[in-house]
């Protein structure tokens, strides 16, 4: 089973990240997760995660009884595709319960296929950190759909982060929201009043919002309403900017005391940790 990247650049990162990631793919818990049979302390067999490296393509290798996964980066020259190779090899099929003759071949490639699909879904969940920086980028950067390009989402920005507050309240709306329900909300959050902001100015914004994902529109009218993904991001971004950035700065480069912040001492250890290597390394000028 091979899975082709659409990012063939950052296609090593990606396994190398995966490998990292799933260690503990090895342990008895996980091998009866992945192979669907209950390991017990009498099944035979070392339960271990191997990963070679030293000279070779960076692979992954689990165990169970005298069958093995191997997964490894995949690169294909002739037609400028890579991905990620899962093979699964079972040398005794009494291990699951089937026989050795040719009939039983549909079954032993039952087995093979269901144990590779576990292992990837397994590593997916254990991998929705890189989900979450795709669409994180998705949002930061500027987008083309259907020859519509929009400017990019900044997270810091603090009309976009006004914007998805509004989002957050008009998801409640059944009726979807219109334009000039935007205006007024938005005039609400920045400070400004409702007419010095043009409906040219909200077109600009709903047209930002929509190929991003966050926003659709009603069909046949001019009503919009929050995606279940604009929600989520506008629910994420928002809090995350009131419970964590704004407190942080302030403790780390504000103009208090730093005597009165845990997090300002923190970094005062890891400045003088960091002149005592430069110092042990004799690196300073």
């Amino acid at each position: 089973m091979t899975q082709i990247l659409d990012r063939p650049l950052s296609g090593r990162i990606f396994f190398e990240e995966i490998i990292r990631e799933n260690l503990d793919i090895g342990r008895p818990d996980m091998v009866q997760l992945i192979f669907e049979r209950r390991v017990t302390k009498k099944t035979p067999g070392r339960f271990r995660t191997r990963v070679l490296t030293d000279g070779v393509i960076p692979s992954l290798h689990v165990d169970y009884k005298n069958s093995r996964i191997k997964q490894y980066f995949k690169q294909v020259p002739e037609v400028s595709e890579v991905g990620a190779r899962t093979e699964t090899t079972i040398n005794n099929t009494r291990d699951f319960y089937i026989g050795k003759r040719l009939c039983n071949l549909p079954a032993l490639r039952q087995v093979g296929f269901q144990a590779n699909r576990r292992l990837i879904e397994v590593e997916r969940l254990s991998h929705d950190c890189a989900v979450g920086k795709e669409a994180m980028h998705q949002l930061n950067r500027s987008v083309v759909v259907n020859r519509q390009r929009a400017s990019a989402l900044r997270t810091t920005d603090l009309r976009v982060l006004a914007l998805w507050h509004v989002l957050v309240w008009f998801r409640l709306l059944p009726g979807g929201f219109a334009n000039r329900n935007l205006r007024e909300q938005l005039a609400v959050l920045t400070g400004q009043m409702p007419t010095t902001i043009t409906p040219g100015r909200m077109t600009y914004d709903l047209r930002r919002l929509r190929p991003h994902g966050m926003i659709e529109r009603i069909p046949k009218t001019h009503r919009y309403r929050v995606t279940e993904f604009g929600l989520r991001a506008a629910l994420f971004f928002t809090r995350v900017h009131a419970r964590l950035y704004r407190p942080a700065v302030a403790e780390v480069i504000g103009k208090s005391p730093p005597e009165i912040s845990d997090l300002c001492r923190h970094f005062e250890k890891l400045e003088e940790e960091i002149d005592r290597r430069i110092q042990r390394a004799k690196l300073a000028a």
